[in-house]
């Protein structure tokens, strides 16, 4: 269960980036503090506990909110390890679980597919409007100097551009390495 621990921040950290914040940064975050083996043990088994209950605290809340069912795979993986102490009778340790973390992986899944084409058709769907409220504004007899003074008419074939880019297959293929955007049930 130390391996939860994960990374540590060290003394220099503490120095130069909670320096910022505190006077006295080192009497806030004391090496026993930065580093744990140096407690005694029981101290460093309870806090080992109080971590481990946290994460399943919070873990179960995306259970009981809902919110589980739109995470990620990985993401769902690790809260049912989290809560529960595995996911399809998996544990962190298991090679197909500790996959679903790969770059590699993520790439090539389904679920990275459809946010990136979420993405897309937010994106179309807002140069969409601009567009349909451009050509609204200029159809408005009323408004021609208004027209030319802001050049709407060179806007509007801007935002055509645009519409026009985002639909294309290599906006999508753009969107590689982004988060995307969360799907829409």
């Amino acid at each position: 269960m130390a391996s939860r621990l994960g990374y540590r921040i060290t003394t220099r950290f503490v120095r130069i980036y909670f320096g910022r914040v505190f006077d006295h940064p080192h009497a806030v975050f004391t090496d026993e503090m930065l580093r744990p083996e140096l407690q005694d043990m029981g101290i460093f088994v309870d806090g080992m506990d109080n971590i481990c209950a946290t994460h399943r605290r919070v873990a179960e809340s995306y259970f009981n909110d809902g919110c589980i069912d739109v995470a990620v795979p990985p993401l769902k993986a690790l809260l049912h390890i989290m809560a529960y102490g595995s996911y399809e009778g998996k544990t962190l340790e298991d090679p197909s679980v500790r996959a679903l973390f790969t770059k590699e992986h993520m790439l090539a899944s389904s679920w990275y597919a459809e946010r990136l084409a979420a993405k897309q058709t937010s994106e179309a769907s807002l140069w969409t409007r601009h567009v349909k409220y451009l050509e609204t504004y200029l159809d408005r007899p009323n408004y021609t100097d208004t027209v030319s003074r802001f050049s709407l008419k060179s806007r509007l074939a801007q935002a055509k551009a645009e519409l026009k880019r985002v639909e294309s297959p290599a906006y999508l293929a753009g969107l590689r390495y982004t988060l995307g955007l969360q799907p829409t049930a």
